[in-house]
This record gives C-alpha cells, structure tokens and sequence, in this order.
C-alpha cells in the first residue's frame, strides 16, 4: 500500500458520537466512498499481501463488504460472492448454505449465507471486508467455506483490531490499525 493511500484512508476517517444512550464512539468511513483515489486504490492495497496465495474468488459479507468485494475481485481478475444477511431483505433465490457467528464486539451473533452454487470445492476464497473486530464474521464466512468444501486463504480489511495470535489463526491482513486512527 502506497503511504499516500494510508494517508488518505486516515485523513477521511471520523470517530462519531451517536448521541445519548451510547456507549461508544462509532466510525464513520464514509468518505473513505466519496473518494476516487481511495476507491481506486482499495482493491489492489487490500489484495497485495494474498496475491501469491491465488485466490479464485473473494467472500465479502453484507453490507460494507458488498462495497469493496467487488474492487478486491476486479483487482485479482476474480469473482465476487456475497454473503448475505436474513434481515438485509436481499435473499438471493436457491439453495443457502448458512453459518452463525459467535458473539461479535456488540455482543450479537450473525447469521450469514451463500448461494451454493456459487462456491465449490475448487475455489480459494479471500474474505473482504472494512473492519474486523473481534473476527465473529470472519469465522463464520471460514465455516461457510469449509461447508463448501472450499479452501480459506485469508480475510484483507481496511482496518484490523485483533489481537495477533486471534489475526494470525483467521490470516488476517490490514492496511491500519485503530492506532492509526486519529
């Protein structure tokens, strides 16, 4: 990743107050979206470090993962599938193979699904996503992977707040830390 991008990712990040009744901060990446350059350069940063694993397709959940799956997939030359979400309202028709995730940073588990016939056995999946927190949906798109018998390379995220032996087991790889967050 260029040290203009990092740059950039760090310089349209906020930290917003949601108001009372909150316990904490919440981010807001949104002009991390508004941003050609970023955009442009989000798909090859986050797929750098797993090119040499030869992903043949990237897994990204809904909603901000629907964002930059596709640009991780257009920059390996690979296909998207997303993970869907039941209360998102966008099931795809078909048959699902789902997974549910442990407790994540909010204390919820999530249920997550894919399309069967849109990953096999002879596939390579790198996840995508924007943030992995606790690694609850990381975990949970592996187990739908492993359900489909296809083989896990890694999850690349804008942002990674694991703890190294937690980033380590799932293969996690991210262009910033929340240290680097202002």
């Amino acid at each position: 990743m260029t040290a203009a991008l990092r740059a950039r990712l760090v310089e349209l990040f906020r930290w917003v107050d949601p108001g009372p009744g909150s316990s904490h901060l919440v981010s807001d990446v949104s002009g991390w979206w508004r941003d050609p350059q970023v955009l442009a350069g989000l798909g090859p940063a986050l797929v750098a470090p797993f090119r040499t694993d030869r992903p043949t397709v990237v897994v990204a959940p809904a909603v901000t993962g629907l964002m930059l799956g596709p640009l991780a997939a257009t920059a390996l030359g690979v296909g998207f599938v997303p993970a869907h979400k039941p209360g998102d309202g966008r099931l795809p028709a078909g048959p699902l193979t789902w997974a549910q995730s442990p407790p994540d940073f909010r204390g919820r588990q999530v249920d997550l699904a894919v399309r069967d016939d849109r990953l096999g056995a002879d596939d390579r999946v790198l996840m995508v996503d924007d943030w992995v927190a606790t690694g609850a949906q990381v975990r949970a798109v592996r187990d739908l992977c492993a359900a489909r018998g296809a083989h896990w390379v890694g999850v690349a995220a804008v942002v990674v707040d694991l703890p190294d032996p937690v980033a380590a087991e799932l293969g996690a790889r991210g262009l910033l830390t929340p240290a680097n967050l202002p």
